[in-house]
This record gives C-alpha cells, sequence and structure tokens, in this order.
C-alpha cells in the first residue's frame, strides 16, 4: 500500500511539473501586455461609429432580448424597459432585479426559494447574466458609467478600440480591444481579464443578424480551439 501511494504521489507531482512548465510555454508564447491608447474625442467618434453600423438606436428602443448559452444550460429573458430578467439554469429559475438583485424573486422547481440558499442563488443569478449578456451586447456597453475608452493602433496599423471598465459589473478592470471590420461591425476582441491569466487572448465575433426590433447581434464566437454560439437568440418590442 505504502509503495503505491509512493507512486501516486510521484506521478501527480510530475504532472504538477508538467501542467506548469505547458502553461509558462503558452504564458510566454501568447502573454501580451495591455496596450496604451489615446483617450477623447477621436476615440469617442470611433465607437460611436461602431454602434451606429449595429443599429444603436433600436437596441435603445428594443424591450425584450431572449437568448440561451452554454448549449441551452443557461436561459434569458431580459426586459430591458423594467430592468428586469428571467434567468433560468438547472433547476432554478431567478426574476432577477437588475438594479437591486435582493428584491428578486427565487424558484427551484417552480417552488419559491425564501431560505437561506436564496442569497447564493441570487448571486450566481447575477454573475451568470453579466458574463452571458456580455458575450451578446459588449459593444453597446462601451459608453456605460465606469467605462474608458481609448484608441489603439494594430499591428496591421488600422484602430482598434480599447476599452476598460472602471467599474460595474463582476469585475471591474477588465479591458477590451475590439477589432472592427470595413463595414464598423466588431470581428473580434483582445481580453485582458481577472479571470484569464494570459493576457490579450483573442475571441471572434461573427455571425451577425439583424433581429425582429432592428438590432444587429452576434451567433457566433470562437476562442482558441473552442467554438460557442448563442442560441435562441431574439429581440423585440
Amino acid at each position: 500500500m505504502k509503495k503505491v501511494l509512493k507512486i501516486l504521489i510521484k506521478c501527480i507531482g510530475i504532472l504538477f511539473v508538467l501542467s506548469t512548465v505547458t502553461f509558462a510555454i503558452l504564458y510566454a508564447i501568447y502573454n501580451k501586455p495591455l496596450p496604451q491608447g489615446k483617450s477623447g474625442i477621436a476615440a469617442d467618434s470611433f465607437a460611436r461609429k461602431m454602434l451606429k453600423a449595429l443599429n444603436y438606436e433600436a437596441y435603445k428602443d428594443t424591450r425584450y432580448v431572449e437568448w440561451s448559452f452554454k448549449e441551452g444550460k443557461h436561459r434569458y429573458k431580459w426586459d430591458k424597459q423594467l430592468g428586469v430578467a428571467r434567468v433560468e439554469w438547472d433547476d432554478y429559475r431567478v426574476v432577477l432585479n437588475l438594479a437591486n438583485p435582493a428584491k428578486s424573486s427565487v424558484f427551484e422547481n417552480d417552488i419559491q426559494v425564501t431560505e437561506n440558499s436564496r442569497t447564493e442563488l441570487i448571486k450566481t443569478a447575477v454573475s451568470n447574466f453579466n458574463n452571458d449578456s456580455f458575450w451578446l451586447v459588449a459593444p453597446f456597453k462601451v459608453f456605460d458609467s465606469g467605462t474608458e475608452r481609448s484608441l489603439v493602433t494594430l499591428e496591421d496599423g488600422s484602430d482598434g478600440l480599447l476599452i476598460t471598465y472602471t467599474s460595474g459589473g463582476t469585475t471591474p478592470g477588465d479591458s477590451y480591444l475590439w477589432k472592427l471590420g470595413k463595414n464598423r461591425i466588431p470581428e473580434s476582441f483582445q481580453m485582458w481579464v481577472e479571470i484569464i491569466p494570459i493576457g490579450g487572448l483573442e475571441a471572434t465575433w461573427g455571425d451577425w443578424q439583424v433581429m425582429e426590433s432592428g438590432v444587429f447581434l452576434p451567433i457566433c464566437h470562437k476562442l482558441g480551439p473552442m467554438d460557442f454560439k448563442m442560441e435562441d437568440v431574439k429581440a423585440y418590442n
């Protein structure tokens, strides 16, 4: 038994060393420093051109946004006018008050939850909504309170839009460098975010579609070898 335990400990040690070395190699290859840009009128103008291409006026007038994420495991219906979102996962449903989450209603198997677990379930709903809605509507948040905008010169000489969230959301301090196509519609962004230790990883924004309300919303994303889709996407009044 002791011999088997020693072998297991040795194997775990080898795996730890290999994973550490692998991460160090990936970090050296892919990690990039946060670029420095220039804020001001030009950056704000660039951001407004992106919003115009995506029909931001239609987005502002859109009342309902629906979608699912993570292969349908997370499901949402967001009433933008009332500031309420129905957030569903597993056996849970939270009618989330976005302005005051403590006032949210929580259900498990359609039975209202009033015990201590309610607080943690609301926290999960807030985290899920912040993350999953970001992958759908992030371009429309570039003028949110607590954002900083700056123009960055990309490697090909074109302009990119660097957005830093100094407050709000789940992880304030995150930065995103948007890269736009010739039509001013986003094609990808690079991320410098708290939850990913490697800075500058790039995710695509693709298959933009015109919704019933007239706003453009994305369907597909690719991050490294991973492809993931926004499903059942709707925006209407």
